[in-house]
């Protein structure tokens, strides 16, 4: 039986069970039907004769009719009496092409067999047999060990989202499918094709050979491509691309800003050296920012962290008192105006009850009441930081130097996440009127800081 098994798995790896897929042969280079003769003596391919050339003595320039031969057939039992060699892979072929449980359309495919046959033999012999399971234990085994230092074993990261089929997710994951822990689409999908239509004969000449061996080199090359993008997307946990941006956020803007500046390197270092790398930076960052901020204790003569305590909570209340007297400075030109100074005075209120203020226009109409004139820049602070183009937008739109500057950056920043910016995505960022938005949005645009998604 050891005999039996060894026989019908040779025969099983080398063709299927259609014709199609053997070998003619090769003395009358018809297609083969079992039973057919291998030499046992010629190789390294196989050399196949039918019944037929091997009755007459076929001789081809190495093989001779004196040779030993090998009878090439699947009509035995392997694994237990009234099931053939040729049923046992039908059998699985079925299986695989129907689906484990539709024992209705497996029979169908068979031919030969019910489909209480069919189930009651599956699971008897592939599924319950502990001597078969241990034996695929053995051969997975066996192939780990033998592909440990050249295959990539590619697993996906902690609990990977699961998005629809061509969603805008699935797009950001590369076509990762998490239930089979691989891409819809490999790197160099189609490289397999190269090599679909080459077999190795004895009558091939040195320089066609010497061809397809080149051409099994250049694929070889393309797998290890296509097996070292693999590594590091699974290295550095690329696959659940929303998560990697989160952990990427809880840097300072400045950290991040290196932090995507060096993304591009990720690849020629480890995972572990990256996040160092970046860690590392973090860390300067944090340091330097103390310094300057135990350098301003210095300065202003404070001597204990006690003192330090006091002087960052009485900072913070003149920021908030400068602030006031920023948006005091915007109603200073309406004092002469009191619907305008009204309208101030209650937005001032709204702010210090916590309660987001209403913003009005100030339109010109037929009853006289003028338009809100352009914001006064002088003495404000961030005004410095503006060019002339600048400043004119924040005078027309009315916006501090400073809210425009920090509204300025988020954009930068997003479009240079994104790729591009659209508008509703702008006015998202911006918790401001929207009319203002988009004016910010259309100058940004015409003066090249962004560009349209």
């Amino acid at each position: 039986m050891i005999g039996t098994i060894g026989t019908f798995c040779n025969t099983r790896v080398l063709f299927s069970d259609d014709p199609s897929d053997k070998p003619p042969c090769r003395g009358c280079s018809s297609n083969l039907v079992e039973p057919y003769i291998k030499c046992a003596e010629c190789g390294p391919s196989s050399f196949l004769l039918c019944l037929q050339c091997f009755t007459r003595g076929f001789e081809y320039k190495k093989h001779e009719s004196d040779h030993k031969y090998e009878i090439m057939t699947s009509d035995f039992p392997v694994l237990e009496p009234g099931w053939t060699a040729q049923e046992e892979i039908a059998l699985l072929e079925a299986v695989m092409d129907c689906g484990f449980g539709n024992w209705q359309d497996v029979a169908y495919q068979m031919r030969t067999k019910s489909k209480e046959e069919c189930e009651g033999h599956y699971m008897k012999n592939f599924i319950n047999n502990p001597l078969f399971s241990s034996t695929l234990l053995s051969l997975r085994q066996m192939e780990e060990a033998r592909t440990a230092d050249t295959a990539i074993p590619f697993k996906p990261t902690d609990d990977p989202p699961r998005p629809t089929f061509d969603s805008m997710l699935s797009r950001d994951m590369a076509g990762y499918m998490p239930a089979r822990a691989d891409f819809m689409e490999e790197f160099d999908n189609y490289a397999e094709w190269d090599l679909k239509d080459i077999d190795f004969v004895d009558d091939d000449s040195d320089i066609l050979h010497a061809l397809k061996i080149a051409v099994v080199d250049i694929y070889h090359s393309r797998l290890k491509e296509r097996g070292r993008r693999k590594k590091i997307i699974r290295d550095h946990g690329l696959i659940n691309l929303r998560k990697f941006q989160i952990l990427e956020r809880r840097y300072p803007k400045e950290v991040q800003d290196l932090y995507d500046a060096m993304r591009r390197f990720a690849r020629v270092v480890g995972p572990i050296e990256h996040d160092k790398f970046i860690e590392s930076h973090a860390l300067e960052f944090e340091l330097r920012r103390e310094i300057c901020r135990l350098q301003e204790y210095r300065r202003a003569g404070i001597q204990s962290f006690c003192s330090a305590k006091v002087y960052e909570r009485v900072k913070r209340v003149r920021e908030e008192e400068r602030r006031k007297r920023t948006m005091l400075v915007d109603v200073l030109q309406y004092i002469q105006d009191g619907r305008a100074c009204q309208q101030w005075l209650s937005k001032q209120a709204a702010i210090d009850a916590g309660i987001t203020p209403v913003v009005t226009t100030i339109t010109t109409s037929a009853t006289g009441r003028r338009s809100a004139p352009p914001l006064n820049l002088t003495g404000l602070p961030g005004t410095e930081k503006l060019n002339d183009r600048e400043k004119e937008l924040c005078q027309v739109v009315r916006l501090v130097p400073g809210a425009y500057l920090e509204y300025k950056q988020a954009l930068l920043n997003e479009c240079r996440r994104q790729g591009g910016l659209r508008l509703a995505q702008a006015r998202a960022l911006i918790k401001i009127d929207v009319n203002k938005t988009r004016k910010i949005y259309d100058f940004l645009i015409k003066e090249g800081y962004i560009n349209k998604a």
